[in-house]
């Protein structure tokens, strides 16, 4: 008997928006909306999501899912926000904290991709997103530290050959964002037509792709 696609969206808020969004519509609302007939969305993200919370989402994701969405990494890096304000006395010295952040990251994100190989179904992840603040000297800050994240979230995709969708690209304009770092509806809907566009075409086995739009 042949299944109809489910997709499963885990993460954190960047997909679990509807908090943000106002009178507009959330992701998982717009993803249904996009879906081919008799296609089906859950949502599994949560709000405040980091990836040591993963595990516990893939315990919940139905028996009849046919994809997975992960975003995750965007609470990892805030919880890590404290070295952007940290006095330093070299270059080196934020290099190689920097350098130990990626590692404890990637170590985290690798245990939660991981847990969603496990299942045996195709696998999307999702960078992380610039978001957008007023402060250009924040904004050009938090961009540049943000680029330790998605590096390690881009590698592990292209290592494992999974579709990777840069959202530094997809939400980058002030629209996309509620406030600095949640997305409103705008966002959401790119988001939403650039997660089904993808999963309409079917990915080669063990062939990484990036998709940025």
């Amino acid at each position: 008997m042949y299944l109809m696609p489910h997709i499963v969206l885990l993460g954190d808020s960047i997909f679990d928006n509807a908090g943000y969004t106002a009178a507009g519509p959330d992701l998982i609302s717009q993803v249904r909306k996009l879906l081919p007939g008799g296609w089906h969305a859950t949502l599994l993200a949560i709000d405040g999501a980091t990836t040591d919370d993963i595990a516990a989402q893939l315990q919940r994701v139905p028996t009849d899912a046919s994809h997975l969405v992960l975003s995750v990494g965007g609470n990892d890096a805030l919880m890590n926000s404290n070295i952007l304000h940290t006095p330093v006395e070299s270059s080196s010295q934020v290099l190689g904290e920097l350098a130990d952040i990626s590692r404890s990251f990637e170590k985290d994100y690798r245990v939660a991709v991981q847990g969603c190989r496990e299942l045996r179904l195709p696998l999307t992840l999702c960078t992380i997103y610039n978001g957008c603040f007023v402060d250009p000297g924040l904004q050009r800050s938090i961009s540049t530290a943000l680029m330790v994240f998605n590096d390690v979230i881009i590698r592990v995709g292209v290592e494992l050959g999974l579709t990777v969708i840069d959202l530094r690209f997809v939400c980058s304009s002030p629209a996309d964002f509620a406030n600095p770092i949640e997305p409103s509806s705008c966002g959401g809907a790119k988001m939403a037509r650039v997660i089904v566009n993808t999963l309409s075409i079917p990915a080669q086995n063990n062939v990484a792709r990036v998709v940025i739009s």
